[in-house]
């Protein structure tokens, strides 16, 4: 008698435990509900600088324009000034499409990038372009609005001639400072106008 309810009582634990597995399996089975994504990239943001002519600005200065922006250096030796001839170029090559794009060249060496300097500097190329500065603590803030990473170069001990590691990227933002695109180095002119022109 005893072993009879001992077997029953056993039947009766495996028979709950299969159910609770085939629930669990069931579930699995089951697709997710859909994550939706906004499809916005985090990128961009406010930011407070000073333009090469020395006056103070935000995003909001650039308000009802495209941006066309790149963050470098003037000391760069090759990248930087590279990258400003090709976005320099494209706007060139769209002629009056791209009128209501702004060329944006913010400085990640605010140390020696000065509002002379930047001034000098923008000269060099496209005839909107605007250079940014500030303090080390307002190119910070940009940069990682933009998500660019910068450092200066471990190997560079001189306190006035280094060299910068940086992102070299080209982003395009929205005359309502939203991201739309950008171009990774190596973009050649035609590429960088065709992908402007889509959004123009």
């Amino acid at each position: 008698m005893k072993r009879r309810l001992l077997i029953l009582i056993i039947a009766a634990a495996l028979g709950v435990g299969v159910a609770a597995l085939s629930t669990m399996v069931l579930r699995s089975m089951q697709p997710e509900k859909p994550q939706v994504l906004s499809g916005k990239a985090l990128i961009g943001g406010t930011f407070t600088l000073t333009d090469h002519t020395g006056r103070r600005v935000s995003e909001k200065d650039f308000a009802g324009r495209f941006m066309l922006i790149y963050f470098g250096y003037t000391f760069c030796p090759d990248v930087c000034p590279a990258e400003l001839q090709v976005m320099s170029a494209a706007l060139d090559q769209l002629g009056d499409k791209a009128k209501n794009v702004t060329p944006v060249f913010i400085t990640i060496d605010p140390e020696r990038d000065t509002v002379k300097q930047m001034a000098s500097y923008v000269t060099n190329f496209h005839e909107r372009m605007v250079g940014l500065t500030g303090t080390a603590e307002e190119i910070r803030a940009a940069a990682k609005a933009y998500r660019v990473y910068y450092a200066k170069a471990e190997d560079d001990t001189s306190s006035t001639d280094y060299m910068m590691e940086h992102s070299s990227i080209v982003f395009l933002m929205s005359p309502k400072g939203e991201y739309l695109a950008h171009f990774t180095y190596g973009t050649g002119v035609d590429k960088m106008a065709t992908g402007i022109a889509k959004f123009l």
